[in-house]
């Protein structure tokens, strides 16, 4: 797994602890892990978090990650991962499915597209702020600081 995230463009030192947190996140009730494999090697994977809305009926699903090794790729393992993890999400009462995806992973962008997934940047804003200082710094998707 650590190996499918360093693809993913997480740096090595932030993989180090991928066992732990791959355990505590399976034992949540409201978190799915799935994994693919072509001949008995882990090609891909895709993380479900299930979170009931509090202003309507219902909960949103939200794919936290999608990986597939690049010599795997199409060859339908994502669209199969993101196949069992909606279904996975419905079954959990899921009525939207959401997924964010760094803004230089035009490949990606075109995938959820292709696939149904509309880009909602222009009406909806993300923001984050850092509960302890520095923490965004090292995400690969962080911005530099000026």
């Amino acid at each position: 797994m650590s190996l499918l995230l360093v693809e993913l463009g997480y740096r090595e030192n932030e993989v180090d602890g991928v066992r732990e947190r791959v355990d505590a996140w399976s034992h949540e009730r409201n978190h799915r892990l799935f994994v693919a494999e072509l001949e008995g090697r882990l090609v891909g994977a895709a993380a479900l978090a299930c979170l009931p809305y509090f202003e309507r009926a219902g909960s949103c699903g939200r794919l936290v990650a999608l990986v597939v090794a690049a010599d795997a790729r199409r060859q339908v393992v994502a669209r199969r991962l993101v196949d069992t993890a909606e279904a996975a999400a419905r079954d959990s009462g899921c009525i939207v499915m959401e997924v964010t995806s760094a803004r230089n992973r035009t490949a990606s962008h075109a995938f959820y597209k292709s696939i149904g997934y509309e880009d909602w940047c222009d009406r909806s804003a993300r923001y984050l702020k850092d509960l302890v200082p520095g923490a965004t710094a090292g995400s690969y998707g962080a911005r530099p600081r000026s």
